[in-house]
């Protein structure tokens, strides 16, 4: 009987929370030309030299911070969700979890997969949103690996489900713990992205800004982060009763001002001056909890709230291991069988 193998892939996490294992991964993650699309002259400069030996100190300490008794909240609840999908799909299936970066390896799991010598491959990047720098860098790295092999599979991939109808119910049913009358705002919070990466992806020479992207998806933009974000947002806010003046879109994680705008925090921080106290805060660019939930949204954003006159900012839990989100992936598996 043939068996096809589930390939699930994240983004990566370090190995523990000690400055070396950190100092690995920000050198993986911040060398890919996908991550940062400069020259790879400029990139080695701006990452060897200045990026990775000037921040790893403090991001050990955030991610000390973010690490629990089972280590990293990506990992064992990638472990779990890898767990949970095998059981639902069944013996016909082999589902197999690797990270983009450090461990474990796409090199590792797709080696172990191909002496499995499946009769197809199903990958799927754990990215609702599609972006070169995720999506695309896992999608690329794993067709490099894939087309080295002699005897190469049907493959199958997914580059992104922000709009699939269980991702979405898992996210309410998440929200839905949360009475969101009690909060003056809501926030919508998608991890940031340099300009110049979603200006890409137009072949017509018009910025992102001149594609509607704050209120339709259209053939143009159906691949624009930005577009999917707000059209995730759009779907969430009408499943939950969220009008349009209530809630507002942000964009976390910057490098530059010249990222996608607003800046999460600076809206966490406006909204206390106008007098909010209590911030409802999605993250739906995240499956899984992380350092941009737990920390900088559970505890930087917290501090910010409050030194402006807020109380609260409660985040709501990402899917984790929620059982409607392993439904969701068991869906996008047998579609593509």
């Amino acid at each position: 009987m043939s068996k096809t193998g589930v390939l699930l892939i994240n983004l990566g996490t370090p190995d523990d929370a000690k400055i070396g294992a950190v100092r690995r991964y920000l050198s993986e993650f911040l060398n890919d030309p996908r991550v940062i699309d400069i020259s790879w002259l400029a990139r080695k400069l701006l990452v060897n030299l200045i990026i990775v030996p000037f921040r790893a100190k403090g991001s050990t300490k955030i991610y000390k911070e973010l690490w629990t008794e089972k280590g990293s909240p990506l990992m064992y609840h990638g472990e779990s969700v890898k767990e949970k999908l095998q059981n639902q799909l069944g013996g016909e299936f082999g589902v197999h979890l690797a990270m983009r970066y450090q461990n474990p390896s796409l090199e590792k799991v797709l080696g172990e997969m191909r002496l499995l010598n499946y009769n197809k491959i199903i990958i799927i990047p754990l990215f609702p949103h599609y972006a070169s720098a995720s999506s695309g860098s896992a999608m690329e790295k794993a067709l490099r690996i894939i087309s080295k092999w002699w005897v190469i599979p049907e493959i199958s991939m997914m580059s992104q489900f922000w709009d699939h109808p269980k991702f979405i119910d898992a996210f309410v049913a998440r929200a839905n713990q949360y009475k969101i009358e009690d909060y003056d705002h809501v926030l919508f919070s998608y991890h940031g992205l340099p300009v110049r990466q979603v200006d890409k992806v137009y072949d017509d020479g018009k910025p992102c800004d001149d594609h509607d992207c704050e209120t339709e998806i259209t053939e143009d933009n159906k691949y624009c982060y930005k577009a999917t974000c707000f059209a995730t947002t759009r779907l969430l806010a009408e499943r939950l009763n969220i009008p349009k003046e209530k809630y507002t879109v942000a964009f976390q994680s910057r490098l530059d001002k010249n990222w996608l705008e607003p800046f999460s925090d600076k809206v966490v921080e406006e909204r206390a001056k106008k007098g909010d106290k209590k911030i409802l805060a999605f993250s739906p660019a995240f499956i899984a909890d992380c350092l941009e939930t737990t920390v900088e949204i559970g505890s930087e954003y917290q501090e910010i709230f409050e030194e402006h006159g807020g109380e609260k900012v409660q985040l709501v839990e990402s899917l984790n291991d929620h059982p409607i989100w392993i439904d969701a992936l068991e869906d996008m598996v047998r579609a593509r069988v």
